[in-house]
């Protein structure tokens, strides 16, 4: 039986599915070909359902530490880079193998937590993986960790699938990991401990059960719980679930009562837009005219170069700027798609004329709707 809280997954189309090292590696170590493919064969099974599918994936370090003749894994930051430089051919090669022989192109989309935050990368990766799932690729994206310059910890995949949800409005966020789930205690100290099969994910009650003083504070829970409320910024809702179970993700994808539904009460587009609108700070405005702002102030029309009568402030493409009407009041604000002294270059002209003016063809679009938030 599907349960009201589990509906949601039936008609959820674009997913991000992390995974991580314990479940890719053979004793913590190299990679296990058997479970990447038997991984692959679930993600196409999602895919076949007419879903959008990303990948967040860990296991670079490891693959990387083996080739590099490691007993064990480095502990130093540059051996840590130098294995996951070498680990991440290794990785993206295992999937290719996989996923290849089902006509299935893949593309490794390595970011850093600064590519999401940063304003102008975040336009950029928003991007290149909208236009990756557009041409069905599975992209498979991990962190840079061959030249972050903090120390390389596990859990940051977790963090970072929740900013790659935010980044391409997913629907849910599948964390796959080596427990059943959020439980209510420690299950390797209490045989009694039960998985909680669902919550809201500002439940304060969760930080009892996963808090560093708690019994998952050494446990990987934290970030995973961290991750769900970061997702859930944008409307996604999360399942935490057991990477081992067979089938694991049709099961999800098909409302079975496994693992820990961490839901939200956000519409997802309110959601993320209020995340967008609350997260910045506006570095310049666009003053529209009377068509363009009656248009924004809708709420789902892009704003095109045309509408704009004047451009005030010093910004670049990714900085939020405010929408104003002719008489100063705020209509909008959103992600610009170019500097400032392009918008002035573009401000009233067609868009069909930026290739012309700015010697090149970017965006028809000042301000995508999907980045613009009306008020």
């Amino acid at each position: 039986m599907i349960t009201d809280d589990r509906q949601v997954l039936l008609t959820a189309r674009r997913w991000v599915v992390k995974v991580g090292s314990a479940l890719l590696t053979a004793d913590g170590r190299r990679l296990d070909k058997g479970v990447i493919h038997g991984l692959v064969q679930q993600l196409i099974t999602l895919r076949e359902r007419g879903c959008e599918v990303v990948l967040v994936s860990s296991g670079a370090v490891a693959a990387g530490a083996v080739r590099l003749g490691f007993e064990d894994r480095p502990e130093d930051l540059h051996s840590l880079q130098a294995a996951a430089a070498v680990g991440q051919s290794a990785l993206i090669r295992s999937y290719e193998e996989a996923l290849a022989p089902q006509g299935i192109t893949t593309a490794l989309v390595l970011l850093s937590h600064a590519d999401i935050l940063a304003r102008d990368r975040y336009l950029n990766a928003r991007g290149t993986l909208g236009r990756l799932i557009d041409l069905g690729v599975i992209p498979v994206v991990n962190e840079n960790d061959s030249v972050v310059t903090d120390e390389i910890r596990l859990g940051d995949n977790d963090t970072l699938a929740a900013l790659v949800a935010n980044l391409i409005d997913a629907d849910v966020l599948l964390v796959l990991t080596d427990q059943d789930g959020l439980c209510d205690a420690n299950p390797r100290e209490n045989p009694d401990a039960a998985v909680i099969p669902a919550a809201e994910v500002d439940d304060p009650k969760l930080d009892k059960v996963v808090g560093e003083g708690g019994q998952f504070g050494r446990g990987g829970m934290v970030t995973k719980l961290n991750a769900a409320r970061l997702a859930a910024r944008s409307g996604a809702v999360t399942v935490i679930a057991n990477g081992r179970m067979p089938e694991v993700i049709p099961k999800v994808a098909a409302g079975e009562q496994l693992g820990t539904l961490l839901s939200t009460r956000q519409r997802p587009q309110s959601a993320r837009k209020q995340w967008l609108a609350s997260l910045l700070h506006i570095q310049g405005r666009l003053v529209l005219d009377a068509g363009a702002a009656a248009v924004v102030a809708a709420g789902d029309k892009s704003l095109l170069p045309i509408g704009v009568t004047a451009v005030e402030g010093d910004f670049v493409r990714g900085d939020l700027v405010a929408c104003v009407d002719s008489e100063g009041r705020q209509i909008a604000r959103g992600l610009v798609n170019y500097s400032a002294s392009e918008a002035h270059q573009l401000q009233g002209k067609p868009s069909k004329d930026i290739p012309v003016i700015l010697g090149y063809g970017g965006d028809s679009e000042i301000i995508h709707r999907d980045n613009m938030v009306s008020l």
